[in-house]
């Protein structure tokens, strides 16, 4: 049985699962790269989450502030237990603010929190402002940064006009973030990371004061996009959701 929240995209499997898998996009990014992970975890109901203004939802109105995110978000899906969060760069920094307020509020916890490729979040930020920057000096920075947008969309200005607002919104919502000092998790907590991606080693190793439970770092060969260049990385990243 799928769950109806408009949040979640996902195909359904059979019987009760063993576990949930959420997975919070990276900036641009859309839920349906996170589902095709289903074939790799037999028993596993895999969901990628879709906000507002993004894939089926491209109709509504984006949220581009972290507390409205991840209100909306508590307040429209329910997460039945047992589950685990999965986030990659901007996904990372949502799936950390939705589990600390989840233990806020007081509600089951996810078995443990997998963050991708994004500093711990207390660190100082470099100033950035791309989300105020003019289309093509956006879609330029974004290639730069990233190489996440495909060379025949950069060629068609009507397909480059449908994506550059998503990734507006989302560098927006990362850009104005601002961290708040709080109890740290107690939850497990898996970092990953690539040694050709601006993240350093150093800066992935800091999430380590952001849980009270188990902490494991692990590094691969790549670019910010490492389990889709490394197989042997994607291995383990979904070994990481069955705790293996």
């Amino acid at each position: 049985m799928i769950d109806k929240s408009p949040w979640l995209v996902g195909k359904a499997i059979p019987g009760e699962p063993r576990v949930r898998l959420y997975c919070f996009p990276h900036s641009g990014g859309l839920p349906g790269e996170y589902v095709r992970w289903g074939r790799e975890l037999p028993g596993v109901q895999v969901y990628g989450i879709c906000p507002p203004g993004r894939g089926a939802r491209v109709a509504e109105a984006p949220l581009a502030s972290m507390r409205e995110f991840v209100d909306r978000f508590l307040a429209e899906t329910d997460l039945t237990p047992p589950f685990v969060f999965f986030g990659h760069s901007l996904g990372s920094l949502t799936a950390f603010e939705v589990v600390r307020e989840l233990a806020v509020q007081g509600r089951p916890l996810p078995n443990r929190l997998i963050v991708s490729a994004y500093a711990a979040p207390h660190l100082p930020r470099t100033a950035s402002e791309l989300h105020a920057l003019p289309d093509a000096s956006l879609a330029k920075a974004i290639n730069e940064r990233y190489g996440e947008i495909p060379p025949h969309v950069m060629a068609d200005p009507e397909l480059l006009a449908l994506l550059l607002p998503t990734f507006r919104t989302d560098f927006t919502l990362l850009e104005t973030y601002r961290y708040k000092p709080g109890p740290p998790l107690t939850v497990p907590l898996e970092v990953f990371g690539a040694d050709r991606d601006a993240v350093s080693l150093e800066k992935l190793e800091l999430w380590r004061d952001h849980t009270t439970s188990d902490f494991r770092l692990h590094r691969f060969a790549g670019g910010h996009f490492y389990f889709r260049e490394n197989p042997r990385a994607l291995i383990e990243v979904l070994g990481a959701v069955l705790g293996v």
